[in-house]
């Protein structure tokens, strides 16, 4: 090497060795490593020269003392000291590599840390850790399981009805005789109506006709889009569509780039001619509502997303040029299958939806009478959030009070209070809800009460006590029970904290809401609100309170519906959850842990609060 090269050298290493920032001074194993090198590259005079300076700076700079004299004596090699550590947190290298031809410094990043940035570290790794194993209750776990099974009222109720049966709840059929059945106190019972709507229920030890029902309701219904009776759509634009039509309330802006799937209730006509219903859930995505680009609506995100829903909320399912490849005709399927036809003799479906069901439901598309289907967002339900405190999902409205209510009814059927018990333990699960609940299975029909009449009497039968009076047995029955009407609530959104009435703001995981309206939106008067709070008080559970604001319309609930038609004392109530209405919802885990435990504690108290009130006459 020449000396020119090698002045350069050693000008820019001592540069380096004295600039503060520099890496290279910030540890002694650089400095070692710049020694060594300085010796394999200048020989005696350059590597004393780089010496020199090391020494130099490392005088000048506030660094530890030096090495004590026992060490000193011990002699290591060069390629020791290059490769040897000065701390716990520096790792073992080999000295930098210098290009002297670039006439510069390459230095490789070395990963050192300070200790306290080392302990720091542990610490964010062991924090990230602890934030991602965060346990959420295990009921909402349970919740978040039976949403992905319950993609319709049908699917909902029919899993309700499974974990009854699975905990000893008898099937009482409607069309039959109940007093054969031989319903007795401590018996656990329920009846489904049109596979979307049931009622469960469980007598008291000491229940005699004429005591109350303590019940909870809810709906097993969502918004979403449904197939029209006749879905098969004209082509437009080499494209295949089905018809929907729009299902309750939906935030149908959010259904747009979401995939979809279809399921529902498949009527089957078997061999011998009976007509059998059979629950279908397509779980691929094949339908999609695809939004236009903002190419081509340069405005929308000034004037807003206003879709027409007739015209421009049709999913599509497949391209023509494609189906017809495979062998489907959008003018016939193909098998002559009139069993699903118009009076014109049209097929009423696209041979490609009839495909699919047939496919899952391994029957023939002749076999298909006719089907109700919702269409679904194929994403799965999950826990989310920072610490796993939330739930993210569609049809948490209402299925996670549905559940519940469920759940609070086994449990409440098999602890001992229930053996002292002087009533009995129910809950109402109604369809049709988002649209009025004016059905056969909604809170406007007969379902509910038609069930407490037919317990009452049916029990007369089998009860030890005494018959005097029984002409007003039902009334009596009526007069002392209780509903829970619980539909979801609104919880204050954090970007439009505006919108909520400033002394009622539900927040999560603060407690069930109990919903108030002067105008009989909902039920709820003084007494019943009282009753349901002190319920959760004798429990430690807390509540909340919520009104809607002067300026802003109110929904309503089953509430003032059945209240209005049974004279049951009832209060309205829901869960705090975020984005309502929409496919994918939001609230809060714990909120579902403390649903739960406010429920199985209004089961458990309502007899004794209710013993202590009293209203003059």
């Amino acid at each position: 090497m020449t000396k020119e090269k090698r002045e350069i050298i050693h000008n820019e290493m001592k540069g380096l060795l004295l600039s503060s920032s520099s890496p290279l001074c910030s540890s002694t194993s650089s400095r070692r490593a710049l020694m060594v090198f300085g010796k394999r590259i200048g020989g005696g005079g350059g590597g004393a020269s780089i010496r020199r300076t090391l020494a130099s700076a490392s005088s000048s700079s506030s660094r530890p003392p030096p090495p004590s004299s026992s060490s000193k004596k011990k002699k290591k090699s060069s390629d020791a000291l290059a490769n040897q550590r000065d701390c716990d947190c520096c790792v073992a290298t080999n000295t930098f590599p210098i290009n002297p031809s670039r006439n510069r410094i390459q230095y490789q990043s070395r990963q050192c840390a300070t200790v306290a940035s080392s302990s720091s570290s542990t610490n964010n790794q062991q924090q990230r850790k602890m934030l991602s194993s965060i346990e959420p209750p295990t009921v909402a776990k349970e919740l978040v399981e039976y949403l992905n099974k319950s993609w319709t009222a049908f699917h909902a109720t029919k899993n309700a009805e499974e974990m009854l049966k699975k905990e000893g709840f008898v099937k009482l059929d409607e069309d039959k005789s109940w007093s054969s059945s031989k319903l007795k106190p401590g018996g656990k019972y329920y009846m489904v109506r049109n596979q979307s709507c049931i009622v469960a229920f469980c007598l008291g030890g000491e229940y005699v006709p004429g005591d109350g029902f303590h019940i909870i309701a809810a709906h097993t219904d969502s918004p979403c889009p449904k197939l029209k009776p006749v879905s098969k759509r004209k082509e437009r634009a080499g494209c295949i569509g089905i018809g929907v039509q729009p299902y309750g309330g939906g935030l149908w802006h959010t259904w747009f780039d979401r995939d979809l799937s279809v399921a529902g209730r498949v009527l089957l006509k078997k061999k011998d001619g009976r007509v059998q219903s059979e629950l279908v859930t397509i779980e691929r995505p094949i339908v999609r509502i695809p939004s236009l680009a903002i190419h081509l609506d340069r405005e929308i995100n000034q004037s807003g997303f206003k879709p027409n829903l007739e015209t421009n909320f049709a999913p599509i399912l497949a391209t023509a040029i494609k189906a017809e490849l495979e062998g489907f005709n959008n003018k016939s399927n193909g098998n002559n299958n009139n069993n699903i036809s118009s009076g014109g003799g049209e097929t009423m479906h696209h041979p490609i939806i009839l495909a699919i069901l047939a496919e899952e439901l391994k029957c023939e598309q002749d076999d298909i009478v006719d089907f109700e289907l919702n269409v679904c967002d194929t994403q799965k339900s999950q826990i989310g959030g920072a610490t796993n405190e939330f739930i993210f999902s569609g049809r948490l409205d209402n299925l996670c009070s549905s559940f519940c209510a469920l759940k609070a009814l086994i449990d409440a059927s098999k602890d001992s209070s229930l053996k002292k018990h002087k009533g009995a333990r129910a809950i109402a699960l109604f369809d049709n809800e988002e649209v009025g609940s004016v059905s056969t299975s909604g809170g406007g029909g007969t379902v509910m009460i038609e069930a407490i009449k037919r317990a009452t009497l049916s029990s007369k039968g089998n009860s030890s006590a005494s018959s005097e009076g029984d002409s007003d047995v039902i009334e009596r029955c009526l007069a002392k029970s209780f509903l829970v009407s619980a539909d979801m609530a609104h919880a204050v959104h954090p970007n439009y904290s505006e919108k909520h009435e400033e002394q009622h703001q539900p927040l999560f995981h603060k407690g069930v809401v109990v919903k108030h309206n002067a105008n009989q939106r909902y039920a709820t008067t003084a007494l019943t609100a009282y009753m349901f709070r002190e319920c959760a008080k004798l429990s430690g559970v807390s509540t909340q309170e919520f009104v809607v604001k002067n300026d802003m319309g109110c929904g309503s609930t089953i509430g003032p519906i059945v209240s209005a038609q049974t004279g049951i004392r009832t209060v309205d109530v829901g869960v705090p959850q975020l984005s309502m209405h929409s496919v994918r919802e939001m609230m809060g885990t714990e909120d579902v842990d403390i649903c739960h435990k406010h429920f199985l504690a209004f089961y458990e108290n309502i007899a004794k609060v209710d013993a202590s009130v009293q209203l003059s006459s």
